[in-house]
Order: structure tokens, then C-alpha cells, then sequence
């Protein structure tokens, strides 16, 4: 039987290459690297967890933003906005702070199970987690945003101060925010599993602990203050800067510089009410930059 065409030029590029075999090898291998790693479930300890825990990357990225109701952008292989030691490219609808919120929910609902199972899902319960109640708008809403993070995928790229790549998710095997769920409308159960993958996002303590009790407690409309609340999280910095453009951007915020300046100012109120920080102020770096100037209270 003569030899297919790809292997005839894998061939003839190996004779002008004796390192192109090499190279094939190694790429298959980290294919079959992250194919094991999507599939095989891995126990994920984080702690002093209850619910509020979330990866420096996403927090810190424009995954999720404070956007205004309505219909949402859809991403398709976008580049999100992150820092420079992380590249993020999304494909599905921009989620919103109650996605945030849903997602943390999940990982905490799923820590008594190895990430990666099945795990049982009691709806009421996460709701009432939520603090959006149990009526049948809110069991709509939760099944429409569930669907919406399994159609949901990602590909995360860490990288080391020198450029070079820590570690990546989602190049050659698909990342799903939530990687299945079922529904028995019968027996009216759901129950998800999620990405293994996760443990990895959470690896090396780069995850933020968020005070869920102060973020159930931040006011409706002001999904801002949530915004800077997962972000403020990510440094143990005393005092954090923040560039006004980058914010803008990293919040998805399309109206005038001025209005998103006002906004800003609002969620940086609601954050001194719970204590979240002692004090801000927009004022210029020194640079000559717009930037947002955060004081965080005494860490305990």
C-alpha cells in the first residue's frame, strides 16, 4: 500500500529536517498532555474557601464586566483585556458580574467532589446563595446562564516576566467554562461537572478569596463596585493603582470618558460603605495619565 500524501511529506521534510520528527513528537505529545488533562478529574483544595474564590487572570481580565443590560456583545475568539503576564481569547457572550457570581458559586458547590465529576446540583439552595430567590424567573435565569457557560470556551496563556509561556489552557483541547450539565425534567435534578483544567487556574495561590458576605451586600445597579471588588483582591498591595483607560477597557465601558469617570467615583463610594477601601481619588499619575488611586483597610 503506498504512503499517504501527509505521511510522504512528513517524510521528505524529515530528510531536509532531522529535528522536524522531533518537533511532530513533541506537539503530539502535548495534545495528549491536555487531552488527559480535560479529562481526567483532579481534587482541588483551596484554603480557606467557602464560596468567592476566583483566579487572578480572569479577575483581572475583561471576561466578566459590569456591562448594562440588554443584548451582549458575543465574542468570537476575541482578545480580552488582561495584563501583559497573560493572554486571554474568549469565544461566546460577554458574561456580566451575576455570570461572576454564578461561576464562583459553582466551584464552591463543586469542592466536595474531584473537579471534573458530575456533581449534584440543588438549585434552590444555589439561589439562595445567589440572594436572587426561588421564583420561576430566577430558575429561568439560572438554566439560560448555565447553558450559556457550557457554550461558553477559553484559552488562557500565563506567562513568565521574561515572555516565555508558564503554562496554557484550552490551545489544543476546547475549555468550557462549565463543561456539561444535565436536566431531568421528570425528576426536575440537575446536576454539572466542570473543566479539571481549573485546578490549574487556581495553582500556585494565584486565585483571590472575595468577602462574599460584603458582595452580596454591594447595591443593585452598581456591578462596578463588584468589578473593582474582584480586582482589588488580586494584590495585597496597601495602596493599588489603576490607569482609567485600562479600566474603561477591561470593563467594556463604551460611553464618554466623563460619564465612566462618574461611575467610577459611585463604585468606589459603595466600596468605602462596606469597607472594601478606606478611600480613592482620580487624579494623574506621574506620567501625566488619568489613573485611580485605591487605599485599601488594614489587613487583619
Amino acid at each position: 500500500m503506498k504512503p499517504s500524501k501527509t505521511a510522504e511529506n512528513i517524510e521528505t521534510k524529515s530528510r531536509r529536517d532531522p529535528f522536524e520528527w522531533v518537533r511532530q513528537k513533541v506537539a503530539e505529545a502535548v495534545v495528549q498532555a491536555e487531552q488527559e488533562a480535560a479529562e481526567t478529574p483532579r481534587q482541588m483544595f483551596l484554603p480557606g474557601f467557602d464560596i468567592g474564590a476566583f483566579p487572578n487572570h480572569l479577575n483581572r481580565s475583561s471576561l466578566i464586566a459590569p456591562i448594562a443590560r440588554g443584548r451582549r456583545k458575543f465574542h468570537r475568539q476575541a482578545a480580552m483585556v488582561t495584563r501583559k503576564d497573560c493572554v486571554l481569547e474568549y469565544t461566546g457572550e460577554q458574561l456580566d458580574e451575576a455570570d461572576g457570581d454564578l461561576i464562583m458559586a459553582l466551584i464552591a458547590f463543586a469542592q466536595p467532589f474531584p473537579v471534573g465529576a458530575s456533581v449534584p446540583l440543588n438549585r434552590a439552595e444555589l439561589l439562595r446563595k445567589l440572594e436572587r430567590g426561588t421564583g420561576k424567573q430566577q430558575y429561568e435565569w439560572l438554566h439560560r446562564r448555565i447553558k450559556a457557560l457550557t457554550e461558553a470556551t477559553l484559552f488562557l496563556e500565563a506567562k513568565k516576566p521574561d515572555g516565555s509561556t508558564r503554562y496554557s489552557i484550552g490551545k489544543t483541547v476546547s475549555f468550557r467554562i462549565v463543561m456539561g450539565f444535565s436536566y431531568d425534567d421528570e425528576g426536575e435534578t440537575y446536576s454539572y461537572s466542570l473543566d479539571p483544567r481549573w485546578v490549574q487556574m487556581f495553582g500556585n495561590r494565584e486565585y483571590s478569596l472575595i468577602d462574599w458576605d460584603k458582595r452580596m451586600q454591594i447595591g443593585r445597579g452598581q456591578d462596578m463596585a463588584k468589578t473593582l471588588q474582584r480586582l482589588v483582591a488580586t494584590s495585597a498591595d496597601s495602596v493599588q493603582w489603576y490607569a482609567l483607560d485600562w479600566l474603561k477597557a477591561k470593563m467594556e465601558y463604551v460611553s464618554p470618558m466623563r460619564k465612566f469617570r462618574k461611575a467610577l467615583d459611585a463604585a468606589c463610594n459603595e466600596l468605602e460603605r462596606l469597607d472594601v477601601i478606606t478611600a480613592h481619588k482620580i487624579e494623574d499619575s506621574t506620567k501625566g495619565k488619568p489613573q485611580l488611586s485605591l487605599w485599601m483597610p488594614p489587613s487583619v
